[in-house]
């Protein structure tokens, strides 16, 4: 027999949440950023998109943000990203959630030096700093860095990817400026070691970030939501660390950000996979110590991803302020219908049920394959197959990813 929920932890969950810009968020849970690698050979919006998104509307979450949109058609983070300002596309995934009450926000992103050898022969980030990975420098090629003009022209492709969203019918949209990508990149004294405008010191790498929030900001108005994804920190000696991440919290919040989602790591320290944890695993939730330092230098509203397993830690983490929005992502692979149950007080845990090869390297790649195959189901409108093994998801990968290198090699 299932067990209920208190009252106390429906009515913490089911709260609405009134962010700075005005707009209301329904309850508690949002649906986190996952990269569905569900845009059609143009990298425009498919219709697996919009069905899934369709199925995440109905299950309960006040908030979806989607994965990664793309600025910039030529640099792709993953062969099937959605990229670039496609009108038609966000109008259609904007329709997805109509009539539902929830919001639906577009998450922006660049990858800067994290654009596969199949996909940008030479790619682009602040400095032309390679990966100190060995393994990661066989998949990513060598970056350039890029000139002064390009970084603007860069800043407004990320206002006219907003603009065209919002104008679209999407409610608001999310700046991705962790794990490692193009704005991470900007951040980090590791990857950006620029002495112009935009490096060199603290203050003149943020920059970047700043003026695509400003820029964006100008394009899409005052009454629209603008979030930004941040690291705590990327986990790397010498590099993007708490105090200069605090810093930036401080700057976003006096910029105007309505939503701060806080994460970690990147490609190298995969902490937002779970693999760097320290002690708030007691908490459930991996970035919570840094959240309740956020709250000290700024009153931006905070959305927490990552670790959370019971309806109970959730409400708890919002009753003591420690953030305003819970964040879910695989869970809601695993059950899309998930939010509902906990708001109708039924008391299921958030489950990650990916299975395990006890192989270190490849259980990081099998995560995300095996979360983004059941995400390929749920777009096509099939149901979630919880007991899909690690030979067969590997197998498929093996088999998938080559072919939609194939697709569409970048210069």
């Amino acid at each position: 027999m299932t067990s209920q929920l208190s009252t106390d932890v429906v009515a913490t969950l089911a709260e609405p949440v009134t962010l700075p810009c005005g707009a209301v968020l329904p309850n508690r849970l949002a649906k986190a950023a996952m990269s569905e690698q569900l845009g059609d050979r143009r990298n425009r919006v498919s219709g697996d998109l919009v069905r899934l998104y369709e199925t995440w509307a109905q299950g309960g979450s006040g908030l979806l943000v989607t994965g990664n949109v793309m600025v910039d058609p030529t640099a792709l983070g993953e062969p099937r990203n959605v990229a670039g300002a496609d009108p038609e596309g966000f109008r259609r995934l904007a329709g997805s959630v109509r009539g539902t009450g929830v919001q639906l926000w577009v998450q922006l992103n660049h990858p800067g030096r994290q654009s596969p050898r199949f996909l940008s022969r030479r790619p682009v980030a602040p400095s032309a700093v390679p990966f100190a990975d060995r393994r990661l420098r066989s998949v990513f090629a060598p970056p350039r860095a890029l000139t002064g003009a390009e970084i603007e022209a860069v800043v407004d492709k990320f206002a006219e990817t907003a603009a065209t969203a919002v104008e679209a019918g999407c409610h608001g949209v999310q700046i991705h400026g962790a794990h490692g990508y193009l704005v991470s990149q900007f951040l980090s004294p590791l990857t950006n070691q620029r002495t112009d405008d935009w490096g060199g010191d603290a203050v003149r790498r943020r920059r970047f970030l700043l003026d695509v929030v400003d820029s964006t900001r100008l394009r899409i108005g005052d009454r629209v939501p603008l979030s930004v994804k941040l690291n705590s920190a990327d986990f790397q000696r010498g590099g993007f660390e708490e105090d200069e991440s605090l810093a930036v919290v401080r700057a976003l919040g006096e910029a105007g950000v309505d939503l701060l989602e806080v994460s970690g790591g990147t490609y190298e320290r995969a902490a937002m996979m779970g693999a760097t944890r320290r002690s708030t695993v007691e908490r459930e939730a991996y970035f919570l110590d840094y959240a309740a330092k956020a709250r000290q230098v700024s009153d931006v509203p905070l959305m927490v991803t990552g670790g959370f397993r019971t309806a109970g830690a959730m409400a708890e983490a919002v009753r003591d302020g420690a953030l305003d929005v819970v964040g879910l992502g695989r869970p809601l692979v695993v059950d899309p219908d998930l939010s509902n149950q906990l708001l109708a007080g039924t008391d299921v845990p958030a489950r990650r049920l990916c299975p395990k090869t006890g192989v270190k390297l490849a259980d990081s790649w099998l995560e995300i394959q095996w979360h983004t195959q059941q995400i390929h189901r749920i777009g096509a409108g099939k149901a979630v197959q919880p007991e899909r093994g690690a030979v067969r998801s590997l197998a498929t990968a093996l088999l998938s990813d080559p072919l939609n290198a194939l697709r569409r090699v970048r210069a």
